[in-house]
């Protein structure tokens, strides 16, 4: 049968994010298989897809390579084709094995996702040559958009502002050098072929601009196969606002208003929220407009982003246009109600489209939290991995969406981008989103592996961001000397003891209860010492209330005095449930409790980050005085790796004479550089790494005298 979208068919699907559609159900769309890539390390766009042609009444078939056979994604779709090992080029990037796996499958159409082989000319021609119907652009607009410096032209030629710059190639440093002082700095060096924030360098003088074309070559070569670069002015201070836009067969285009994307790090977006505070109407419409000339210039077809970057006047400028679905189109989804998924599929198949310019509202506001397992402790987010130990999304809360390949028991790995989820919330107004995504965050469960959820919290709490008043240097400006986790006022620390204490007593008389018993909780007074990091604080508790439970919930109600001031404590401990919800002194709180020890070591997450609390009795605080402290390691004698990834380049060897600030050698992660520099001027004693070697976090790298 035909359903209301039209059409009707089977789709296959390929991990992560590459969808075939196998057979066709109904001759009105003869398209009989789909495939779409993503990949992302955890395939959220795989999985939208797919639910959006089960919607179609498209049935779907994944790929993936062998370590991902067990992924969501996979277990989603009707079928699963492998494509080979885990690293990328023989997997994922391998389109001999994703052409093969189409043949073998029959597929019929390809959706792209947003990833590796998303914006791919040669992939999307290979598909062609077979017949395979592929859901995005041309081959022709693919190529033209697809190069920064053609692109710019283009840009240019079809009447839209652009940044000042050097259009052509940059083929070595000294080159490098000398164009960036005749633009002047500071300077953008980054990948013709590049996006994704992957091979961008900013510099502020000759030095930094070599440094800057070295490492961006290596990971534009790296991470897309090209090592052509651009240069051009960099613009200080802008806003990142990009215009999503919908074009079909038949010439028509629409712009479906703007995303806020300049929360970032390392030029890679971090929030993301629709619409923009900043735009006015006649700036979103001039915008709009110029988005769909370039689109129209390039006989665009599909849905397509188009970036700007936006300076203090309002005055905008031509980043580049990304020929793809973008992570963070679902915030577009909520306030206009179309599903981009679906207008790709339809675009694709020769559809009209269905809406005009007039058509598209903003209704409500709309934010997106990029959930990565990283440590946002380390340069606002280096790479974190692991097993997912304990998992659990906050869709229990309403106008809540999560896009997310992962399970409880996943994997996170060195191989593919660090990403978790997409956390969406949405709301009638901005305040009501923001108040719902710290909601979210709050009630978010994630073990196993370290994530950045401590920083988007402070992000979207902050004084600055709630005001509007943002741009691409908000991290480094509000966070100048790194990212250090919520800073504890008075009422907040006070509320952090309380509810430490108050656990600790909670499991006390949990402890003492049997099921069914009716032993008498006699004893409601306990004095105790609270340490947290190198304070101590004397803590007495009572208690004021006598409802408790038998079963897996225990509910208790405490007074806590903690420096010179009284907190009321209340709530229930659910053993089945890693969130705890607490009324303090009136005021809701959701903490959740990570580790509790017996030393009394309680570690607990508190407004998104995670504090380590020791609860001691009197007695056992006083004994603690006699115990041997542990003396810490001198880390400036040695360089141990701050994240998990491959050794690059060692740029030492021992008995060498190396000076502080000096580079030591390279990690590349997610396909991104590090240059690990020494410490302290000193000789080096020993390398304990080489090239092509793969390190984890903390692992030894180099030791100096």
């Amino acid at each position: 049968m035909i359903n209301a979208h039209g059409c009707c068919c089977r789709f296959l699907l390929k991990m992560p994010g590459l969808v075939f559609v196998k057979e066709s159900l109904v001759s009105s769309l003869p398209v009989q298989s789909v495939a779409c890539t993503a990949f992302m390390s955890h395939f959220s766009s795989t999985q939208l897809v797919i639910k959006t042609c089960r919607k179609m009444g498209i049935q779907t078939v994944a790929v993936h390579s062998d370590v991902d056979s067990s992924a969501v994604h996979v277990k989603m779709a009707d079928e699963a084709v492998c494509v080979g090992p885990a690293p990328t080029g023989k997997s994922y990037l391998n389109m001999d094995a994703i052409m093969d796996a189409i043949r073998s499958t029959g597929a019929q159409a390809v959706h792209p996702g947003y990833g590796f082989l998303s914006e791919n000319k040669e992939f999307a021609q290979r598909l062609a040559a077979e017949g395979v119907m592929f859901v995005g652009p041309d081959t022709h607009a693919i190529q033209a958009m697809g190069d920064k410096i053609q692109s710019k032209l283009i840009a240019k030629a079809a009447g839209v502002n652009t940044i000042p710059g050097f259009d052509g190639v940059v083929k070595t440093a000294e080159e490098a050098v000398k164009i960036a002082q005749d633009i002047g700095y500071p300077v953008m060096i980054k990948a013709s072929a590049g996006g994704g924030g992957k091979g961008m360098r900013i510099a502020w003088n000759d030095e930094e601009t070599r440094e800057g074309f070295r490492f961006s070559s290596q990971e534009a070569a790296s991470s897309f196969g090209d090592d052509r670069l651009l240069i051009e002015k960099f613009i200080d201070n802008p806003r990142h606002i990009e215009i999503q836009v919908l074009a079909d067969k038949h010439g028509s285009a629409l712009w479906l208003n703007e995303r806020e994307c300049s929360i970032q790090r390392r030029n890679q977006k971090v929030v993301e929220e629709a619409p923009s505070t900043f735009l006015d109407p006649a700036t979103r419409r001039a915008m709009g407009e110029q988005a769909v000339q370039l689109a129209k210039a390039v006989q665009y077809s599909s849905a397509g982003t188009v970036e700007f970057l936006v300076d203090s006047q309002k005055n905008f400028y031509f980043l580049e246009m990304n020929t793809r679905l973008q992570v963070e189109h679902p915030i577009t989804e909520c306030i206009t109600g179309l599903d981009l998924v679906q207008q790709m599929i339809r675009i694709a198949k020769g559809y009209p489209l269905q809406h005009k310019q007039e058509d598209i509202p903003i209704n409500g506001w709309a934010i997106e939290s990029r959930v990565y397992a990283e440590d946002p402790y380390k340069s606002f987010g280096l790479p974190s991995i692991g097993r997912l130990s304990q998992y659990q999304e906050p869709l229990n809360l309403s106008n809540v969406r999560v896009d997310s390949g992962i399970q409880e028991g996943s994997d996170i790995s060195i191989y593919y981008d660090p990403m978790i989820s997409k956390l969406v919330t949405y709301g009638a107004t901005r305040a009501e989103a923001l108040a719902k995504m710290e909601d979210a965050l709050d009630n978010y469960v994630i073990r196993g592996v370290t994530h950045n959820i401590p920083l988007l919290r402070e992000i979207i709490t902050h004084p600055r961001f709630i005001s509007g008043d943002i741009t691409t240097n908000f991290l480094p400006e509000v966070y100048p000397s790194g990212f250090h986790g919520h800073q504890l006022a008075t009422d907040s620390r006070r509320e952090l003891l309380a509810s430490a204490a108050a656990l600790y007593i909670a499991a006390q008389l949990r402890s003492q209860r049997f099921l069914l018993s009716t032993i008498p909780q006699e004893r409601g007074k306990w004095e105790l010492c609270v340490e947290l990091g190198k304070d101590r604080h004397n803590v007495e508790v009572t208690r004021s209330g006598n409802t408790y439970t038998v079963s897996l919930s225990f509910s208790f109600s405490l007074s806590v005095e903690v420096d010179a001031g009284r907190v009321e404590v209340s709530g229930e401990w659910n053993l089945a449930s890693p969130l705890l919800p607490l009324t303090i002194n009136g005021t809701h709180r959701m903490l959740q409790c990570l580790s509790r020890e017996a030393s009394g070591e309680i570690t607990v997450q508190y407004l998104g980050t995670s504090f380590k609390v020791r609860v001691l009795s009197k007695l056992a605080a006083e004994l603690d005085s006699y115990m041997p402290e542990k003396i810490p390691e001198d880390t400036s004698s040695i360089l141990r790796s701050p994240m998990p990834g491959t050794v690059v380049a060692v740029a030492v060897k021992a008995g060498d004479t190396v000076a502080e600030g000096q580079e030591i050698c390279v990690i590349e992660a997610m396909k991104m550089q590090n240059s690990m520099t020494a410490a302290k001027t000193a000789k080096v004693k020993s390398v304990h790494c080489k090239p092509g070697e793969t390190v984890g976090e903390g692992d030894l790298l180099v030791e100096l005298e």
